[in-house]
């Protein structure tokens, strides 16, 4: 396997980065570069839209290089990292782009995530900044991010987004503010240029849904991040006039460049900033005239039942909608063009890299019931058996990969990588698929110990590793429960100790003073004598999740069935 950069990251073999950069894939020009050369080709034109805030191209590339001076000016340069914990804000996007222009690499954190995800992204990533809203739902993030800063070493800053900075941090919006008259902006792009990071060096660090608790670091490298997006948006067939809507957390991979943000700024159109929930989202897609979304099954669901509930909305500039972060249903997906009027595009990708895509033009049978087919192709796949052999087409296996955009390890992280990466380079996905003969895949599910929540990853690791803290709890499982609104649950299986009793708030209670993201919190708590177990020993998930799947029927069955 490949050993680790001094800059941490898991190089391609030669052999490959020269084919992937012959081929074209790898451009050799850094992102924040190829979003000034969009910007320069329409300065006038909208380009990000923030409720009653506008900015143009001109504006946006000006305010992200007067926001890198200023990065500059606080002593962050090329290779610092900064954990960016922001929703879906213009200074999102400005703080992101001038990061790209400097070289610092910002870390993708969610909105949900508390101090036990973010603490460790500060730690992990060797963080020297950290930015987060003043409140977002009732929490506190800034005196989160100083707490984290009180234990941090490395950690110097913290940047604040809101109307209530504190003594001691930096005010995010003055950070991501116009250039000032007569002098800042003067020679601003040169004295930035200045900065400028090498393509292969690591632009921005991504979140692995992993399954071993807390989440690992992708690096991902302007040249591959830069192609993911080029290329995805070539398959989406955006152009200037598209309007996309940014709904879905941008720090997720999906919004951020499938193609997304990136995707969309990067081919001159316009980025609406929100939120998903239908009755906003719809407004905003009627008003601004929104031509492509994208969102997880569980919101897609509730955006099909509002429309049927209110249908007055003008949806009719939606020309795509895409579905990922887990499988959707086929009937659900039945419904998308008669009843919201658009294409749907199906996703199975990866913040590790391989994105698979329906195509626009496909036959309406292969968008509602497979997840796509690579988008590149050198995109190379493998399906194999429990032993490391390959499946005959069309059997169910788990899903190997690589190519120009998938990493080839995650971010010092040797041990993680020996698991999840074969010697030679192929990453072991977790996903169980068929291939079928037309070359699309269909998700049958996945070996990994993952619950999907809302289109959230969820380790059921983590989540058994703070059940034993809980006083009372003997043995633990988690697993996935089925749920009609958001797809799956945390459903907690305790073997209590004799004597015990254990209940929801106990497990609950543990998790809220560890600081830990809301979203991973169990849903249900089930008490059994003792846990299933396979024929070597170990806990039988699947014959726990068959039994929370009999619970749920047999509680929804009518009272005498």
């Amino acid at each position: 396997m490949p050993r680790p950069s001094s800059n941490g990251a898991v190089p391609w073999p030669a052999e490959y980065a020269q084919r992937y950069t012959e081929k074209g894939y790898w451009e050799g020009i850094a992102l924040g570069d190829r979003l000034h050369t969009a910007a320069d080709a329409s300065p006038d034109a909208i380009a990000i839209v923030d409720g009653d805030r506008r900015l143009t191209f001109r504006q946006l590339a000006e305010r992200a290089d007067a926001t890198a001076l200023r990065l500059a000016a606080l002593g962050l340069g090329p290779d610092d990292r900064l954990v960016v914990q922001l929703p879906n804000t213009a200074e999102f996007v400005i703080l992101t782009y001038a990061c790209l222009r400097l070289g610092v690499i910002p870390v993708m954190a969610l909105p949900g995530h508390r101090r036990h995800e973010i603490g460790h992204l500060v730690e992990q990533g060797e963080a020297v900044a950290l930015a987060v809203p003043d409140f977002l739902k009732d929490h506190d993030h800034q005196a989160m991010a100083f707490e984290i800063a009180e234990r941090s070493s490395a950690l110097r800053h913290v940047l604040v987004l809101g109307d209530k900075v504190g003594d001691g941090a930096v005010d995010l919006r003055e950070l991501c503010a116009a250039p000032e008259d007569g002098g800042e902006g003067e020679g601003l792009r040169e004295a930035v240029d200045a900065y400028r990071p090498d393509s292969r060096s690591i632009a921005v660090f991504l979140l692995s849904g992993g399954t071993t608790g807390l989440p690992k670091l992708i690096a991902r490298t302007h040249d591959d991040y830069l192609y993911n997006a080029r290329r995805s948006a070539e398959v989406c067939e955006l152009g200037p006039d598209t309007v996309y809507f940014a709904a879905l957390p941008l720090g997720h991979n999906f919004p951020l460049a499938c193609p997304g943000l990136l995707g969309t700024l990067l081919d001159g159109g316009r980025v609406v900033l929100g939120s998903p929930s239908p009755e906003k989202a719809f407004t905003l897609i009627e008003t601004e005239r929104v031509t492509a979304t994208a969102v997880v099954p569980a919101i897609a669901q509730r955006w099909l039942d509002h429309r049927v509930e209110h249908p007055g909305a003008d949806l009719s500039s939606l020309r795509l909608l895409q579905v990922g972060g887990s499988r959707l249903a086929d009937h659900v997906a039945r419904r998308v063009r008669p009843e919201l009027g658009c294409t749907l595009q199906q996703v199975f990708g990866m913040a590790e890299g391989l994105l698979n895509y329906t195509r626009l033009d496909d036959p309406e049978d292969v968008i509602c019931t497979t997840q796509g087919r690579p988008m590149c192709e050198d995109d190379e796949l493998i399906v194999v058996d429990e032993l490391g052999n390959p499946v005959p087409e069309g059997t169910p296996g788990v899903l190997l990969t690589r190519g120009p955009y998938t990493p080839r390890g995650y971010y010092r992280a040797e041990e993680q990588n020996a698991r999840a990466f074969t010697e030679d380079g192929w990453y072991r996905t977790g996903d169980i698929v068929r291939l079928r003969p037309d070359g699309n895949l269909v998700v049958e599910g996945r070996d990994k110990d993952m619950i999907i929540r809302g289109g959230e990853n969820i380790s059921a690791e983590e989540i058994e590793n703070f059940a034993y803290q809980t006083p009372g709890v003997a043995r633990a499982a988690a697993v996935a429960m089925p749920d009609p609104d958001l797809g799956e649950r945390v459903c907690l299986y305790v073997v209590p100790e004799p004597g015990h009793t254990v209940t929801l708030d106990d497990v609950r209670h543990v998790m809220e003073r560890s600081g830990i993201a809301r979203f991973k919190f169990p849903d249900r708590l089930v008490t059994v004598p003792e846990l299933a177990a396979t024929k070597v020993g170990k806990i039988d998930k699947k014959a726990l999740r068959a039994d929370i799947a009999r619970r749920l029927d047999a509680e929804e069955a009518p009272e005498g069935h």
